[in-house]
């Protein structure tokens, strides 16, 4: 399969930007025609998901609702309206030597992704990577195979006549396979994992060529004594309950210890009538802190449900802190009206995304206005943060000259 995309990235590096949106726009009209027949794939799959015991949060990112099937069509042909960065001119440059230099965008050339539960990503990953030249191989979690035959098959037919290697997935369940695919040096140019922290660590792990990755969404909220509480309970709201499973969601509430006695109370309040669970910072003992029943709380969590850890801070400096040594590098925002302390917070938290009165939940390639996204990734090599077109490219040095040489 690895060599069969290797084939077919050749034959993508040839297609210009209208051939290339034409085959977007013929995989979303396909996607629509298949409709019926998809959703009875998905359908069987979330049957047996619930029957297997798998979680909630599990259970949602699974489901293809009709409005997530609706957005993930739009989303192709979103991404065919976007500027195609193949072929983009980064930089020129005239040396004194005569030579002209000139930084080139181009594609990777096989990516791998490899993902769990949401069959969206099939179809996401597919339009992003199709627009930027590459081929891209897709590997899914077992509890999706049904939804995932299904899309690969009408995507391929959508490609049938042109390139239709350039999307290939993966049916074998076995762990093995993964292990191979990220092991496929000269053929497959980058990994992608989508998936919980277990699958990114033994990727990475079996891994001998570059993978692009964020191993969990531990995301922050500080809010300040200068805050708007309205506005901080509208923020929270929307950062913890719109979509718990994701990965920008919040999962930790730090607030300014002058302002508890206030908000705290309203913190419960809402809690209880969104059903959250709370796990709220009562002492300290031996160097660890306490829940109020007297667990220890576990700041680097990620719940991907409606639980929460909050915690109290002495100030802003303090919740940097905090998020930095228990943060995983993802989303954090600060909720205050004191321009300064919001400065230092964006300027100092080590986070692919820092908001400043705005939820988490704006981590998202749609959202950022890149159309579908390939993942997000709270490395700082080669991209960061929601990965659209720009980051699906390298680049390359195109040097002319007039029978130069060098003295």
């Amino acid at each position: 399969m690895a060599s069969r995309a290797r084939a077919a990235a050749a034959g993508m590096r040839r297609l210009d930007t209208k051939a290339k949106n034409a085959l977007l726009l013929a995989i979303a009209d396909r996607l629509e025609a298949d409709r019926e027949a998809i959703a009875s794939a998905n359908a069987e799959d979330v049957a047996a998901a619930k029957a297997a015991g798998i979680s909630s949060a599990m259970v949602d990112r699974l489901t293809l609702t009709p409005a997530r099937f609706k957005s993930m069509v739009d989303g192709v042909r979103y991404v065919a309206e976007l500027p195609d960065p193949v072929g983009e001119v980064i930089w020129t440059r005239e040396r004194p030597s005569g030579i002209e230099i000139r930084k080139v965008r181009e594609p990777f050339g096989v990516v791998a992704v490899v993902f769990e539960s949401r069959p969206n990503v099939f179809v996401d990953t597919a339009a992003l990577c199709l627009k930027t030249g590459n081929a891209i191989i897709l590997r899914g979690g077992k509890e999706a195979i049904r939804s995932n035959t299904a899309l690969a098959s009408s995507v391929r037919s959508a490609l049938e006549g042109t390139v239709p290697d350039a999307v290939q997935f993966v049916e074998i369940l076995d762990h093995a396979a993964v292990t191979e695919l990220v092991r496929a040096t000269g053929l497959v140019d980058v990994a992608i994992p989508r998936g919980g922290e277990r699958l990114i660590r033994a990727m990475c792990e079996a891994a001998l060529i570059p993978v692009l990755k964020h191993y969990k969404g531990v995301c922050h909220i500080y809010v300040d004594d200068k805050a708007d509480l309205a506005m901080a309970l509208s923020i929270l709201d929307n950062a913890k309950v719109q979509r718990p499973s994701a990965c920008n969601a919040v999962e930790c509430l730090l607030i300014h210890e002058r302002l508890a006695p206030l908000f705290l109370p309203m913190v419960r309040a809402w809690a209880r009538d969104k059903g959250v669970k709370l796990n709220v910072q009562s002492r300290q003992e031996g160097g660890e802190w306490l829940d109020e029943g007297g667990a220890p709380v576990d700041w680097g969590r990620e719940f991907l449900a409606l639980e929460l850890n909050v915690g109290l801070v002495a100030g802003h400096r303090a919740a940097i802190e905090h998020v930095n040594k228990y943060g995983s590098h993802h989303s954090d925002a600060i909720v205050t009206n004191d321009a300064e302390r919001a400065a230092e917070f964006l300027r100092d938290v080590d986070s692919a995304c820092v908001y400043h009165n705005a939820s988490t939940r704006f981590t998202d390639g749609a959202e950022f206005g890149m159309g579908a996204e390939i993942g997000i990734s709270t490395d700082k090599l080669h991209a960061r943060g929601p990965m659209g077109l720009e980051e699906l490219t390298t680049y390359k040095y195109v040097v002319t000259g007039d029978g130069t040489i060098r003295g």
